[in-house]
């Protein structure tokens, strides 16, 4: 998983229209990526209704699914989820920022990570069990500090 205070990694995803999104071109905002587990998961969907219900401030919110961009985009008009909605590129996501699967490779992890307007992780949490991935505490706590005085 990554730590804070590490820089973000390279992460390219599409977006549920096949538009390619890329981490690193929301350098000058903070951004939170949420992992969920399957857009098939109620405690991930639960999460996701969470943050739209109370968005962590001036963040911005993505939504990363392991889905395919077919099943992501019917999820996400199914559900109106007011956020992008992305899937992998080229790459699986969730594994390049240490969400790999548990348990013999069957269960998805999920989590999430805040990264600050500099493109340093400022939170990152992770978990097997959907119901521990939502560290909604700590992401609140880690959005403050990104804006608490030097």
């Amino acid at each position: 998983m990554l730590r804070t205070g590490s820089p973000a990694p390279e992460l390219e995803l599409a977006d549920t229209e096949g538009r390619t999104v890329r981490l690193a071109g929301f350098r000058g905002e903070a951004v939170l990526l949420y992992f969920m587990r399957s857009t098939s998961c109620p405690v991930c969907r639960r999460h996701v209704r969470d943050l739209a219900e109370h968005p962590p401030g001036d963040v911005r919110v993505l939504v990363v699914v392991p889905d395919d961009r077919a099943t992501a985009a019917a999820w996400r008009a199914k559900h109106r989820i007011p956020f992008p909605v992305l899937t992998g590129r080229g790459s699986a996501p969730h594994e390049v920022i240490g969400l790999s699967r548990a348990l013999f490779g069957t269960v998805q992890r999920s989590g999430s990570v805040l990264v600050d307007a500099e493109g340093v992780v400022r939170h990152a949490h992770g978990a097997t069990l959907p119901t521990g991935s939502y560290d909604k505490e700590g992401i609140a706590t880690a959005v403050a500090a990104l804006h608490a005085p030097a």
